[in-house]
């Protein structure tokens, strides 16, 4: 099944198979895509769908160095390099929209930015920053309602960039621990207002930004991701994560949502995902859940023999390899990802590993 093509609503897919959004931090200082970057995404358009990396819709969301943006037209005229590079090979590639919110540095904003949050407390922890090397998280400011509302405003500008760019669909992130997960995790969000201190008003600001994005540039082109059960940039699981997560999951469905993106960091050191909460997650969205955490080919085909999800992602697998999907038709080894080299500038574990050659 895995190899096979796919259709839903008005996508089309070459195959099962989605490259997972991977940060890589080549683009330029000033945070603007480049050629090398469409060099290595078209490398890998075999996928059926790949899932460009974080992509900030904001000033405020550029938490780490050298991640690319999608708030201006130069950004815009940069992208539509990759974009076309991954349609030349016949793939289909959506845009990651991630604001990191509290999970920022400073150091690594432009100038006038800000480290914004749902709260005042800083992430724990340091992180890289070009100028400065390891530096602690920067304490955020808490945002307003009219900061929550210009940033829902935000997201919006940037999926109508994203069209205009050339991408076939956006991705919004409210995973991982960045902005919108922020505000969906009672662990961070410790608001008593319209947005926190229960389910519902936790939920708030994933439902309004997918809501606004939906209406911007069409249900069809729209998906989330989510990691419910996750821990990374000091989230963790809670009481009410099922019942939270499932009543996201009916209201992102009534919206129309082409896809839930699930993912499973067990692998990592997180908790497991029960499968009994993804079976429910998956009768609760009438949309497409692509289900992601350490697949191999064999597991990714019983996931789909099984019925557990529609599509299947893969996330270290194609950082070193660029014809991922035919070593796997073909059963080949794979090569191992030089991991000094995933954040660093240039081409050197990123555009250069080896690709089959019979």
């Amino acid at each position: 099944m895995l190899f096979e093509s796919f259709s839903f609503r008005s996508l089309q897919l070459a195959n099962r198979i989605v490259m997972a959004p991977l940060t890589r931090s080549r683009a330029t200082p000033e945070h603007t895509p480049n050629a090398l970057m469409a060099t290595y995404y078209g490398q890998r358009a075999a996928a059926g769908l790949i899932i460009a990396e974080g992509t900030s819709p904001s000033p405020n969301g550029l938490g780490y160095p050298r991640i690319p943006g999608l708030f201006n037209n130069l950004q815009v005229e940069a992208w539509k390099e990759t974009t076309a590079a991954v349609h030349a090979r016949g793939g289909k590639i959506f845009v990651q929209l991630m604001h990191c919110g509290r999970v920022a540095q400073v150091a690594n904003l432009p100038a006038g930015a800000e480290v914004l949050g749902p709260g005042a407390v800083a992430c724990p922890g340091e992180t890289y920053t070009d100028a400065l090397g390891m530096q602690p998280y920067s304490p955020p400011r808490a945002m307003t309602e009219a900061d929550i509302a210009h940033a829902v405003q935000e997201y919006v500008v940037s999926a109508k960039l994203a069209m205009d760019a050339g991408f076939d669909g956006v991705e919004v992130h409210a995973a991982n621990g960045y902005l919108i997960e922020q505000f969906l995790n009672p662990l961070i969000n410790l608001r008593s207002d319209g947005h926190g201190g229960s389910i519902g008003a936790r939920n708030r600001l994933a439902l309004d930004v997918t809501r606004a994005v939906v209406l911007a540039i069409g249900p069809d082109r729209v998906g989330i991701r989510i990691s419910p059960y996750g821990v990374f940039n000091d989230t963790g699981t809670f009481p009410e994560v099922r019942a939270q997560y499932l009543a996201l999951a009916k209201s992102l469905s009534a919206l129309g949502l082409l896809y839930i993106h699930l993912v499973d960091h067990s692998s990592m050191g997180s908790p497991p995902v029960p499968d009994e909460f993804k079976l429910s997650l998956r009768a609760s969205f009438d949309g497409l859940l692509i289900l992601c955490g350490a697949f191999d080919h064999a597991s990714a085909e019983r996931a789909l023999l099984d019925q557990r999800g529609d599509l299947v992602a893969f996330g270290r697998p194609f950082l070193a390899n660029p014809d991922l999907v035919e070593r796997m038709r073909k059963h080949a080894p794979l090569n191992v990802p030089d991991m000094k080299t995933f954040y660093v500038p240039g081409p050197k574990g990123y555009t250069d590993y080896p690709v089959l050659t019979t």
